[in-house]
């Protein structure tokens, strides 16, 4: 029965392979990407991922380069951002753990349309469009799971445009940083980026409100050290937004 066990805990090879431990390996079973995936059919198209740590102010890509990887954010904050034509830098979204970047290019086969620039030291998870491609086109049922997952991830997109309507400034806060935690019970700690303006614009909101909701959360037991929030009690966190979690 250990032994048993034991073999149950263990990561599945793709994660050992990479040097995923639980929770990075938790991380990755978030990406609606690959969220519906088995262990089988995600080591497939994971054939000759790595792992990239990447320093605040690095850039993955540059606008306009040719889409050839995707990524998987692990850890840390990468901001997406564009140069309009009168020079003007103008961030289009900042993407956080257990989120996928370029999929949507990949595909395509275009050039990136934004570059990206890590705005909190990163661990990425990097994938070439060849291999992600060749995968799908030589096993149907794997290419037909993508796309349902990435059809889920297009009615998460229109329920959180829906969220931002519907919800307060402190609801829509709460949220995030629910979804930052990853656990529905306990004590857990999130990371931000060092800029607060890029969490503001995510959540669509101005900076100055962003601090009032942090303030607002305080009485629900959420505490911000600089970058790092501390969530006392993700339960009653939850509780301040009902049903709709």
């Amino acid at each position: 029965m250990a032994e048993e066990a034991r073999r149950e805990e263990e990561p599945p090879a793709f994660a050992r392979r990479l040097g995923l431990g639980p929770h990075g390996l938790a991380v990755l079973r978030r990406v609606p990407l690959f969220e519906n995936l088995p262990d089988r059919e995600l080591a497939l198209l994971l054939a000759d991922a790595h792992l990239r740590r990447a320093e605040r102010g690095s850039v993955l890509f540059l606008q306009g380069e040719p889409a050839e990887r995707l990524f998987v954010v692990l850890e840390g904050w990468v901001r997406l951002w564009r140069s309009t034509a009168r020079g003007q830098d103008v961030t289009i979204h900042i993407f956080g753990p257990g989120e996928s970047i370029g999929e949507a290019v990949v595909f395509l086969g275009t050039d990136y349309p934004v570059t990206a620039e890590v705005v909190a030291d990163a661990r990425l998870l990097v994938l070439q469009r060849a291999t992600f491609l060749d995968r799908l086109h030589r096993h149907s049922e794997l290419c037909f799971r993508v796309m349902a997952s990435m059809a889920m991830r297009l009615q998460r997109f229109v329920r959180q445009v829906e969220q931002l309507a519907a919800r307060s400034t402190v609801e829509r806060l709460a949220a995030f940083l629910l979804r930052l935690a990853a656990v529905r019970s306990g004590s857990a700690t999130v990371e931000l980026p060092h800029d607060k303006v890029l969490v503001a614009a995510r959540l669509g909101m101005q900076p100055e409100t962003l601090s009032r909701a942090f303030a607002r959360l305080r009485a629900h037991g959420v505490e911000v050290h600089g970058h790092r929030v501390v969530i006392r009690d993700v339960e009653r966190l939850m509780e301040l937004l009902g049903d709709d979690v």
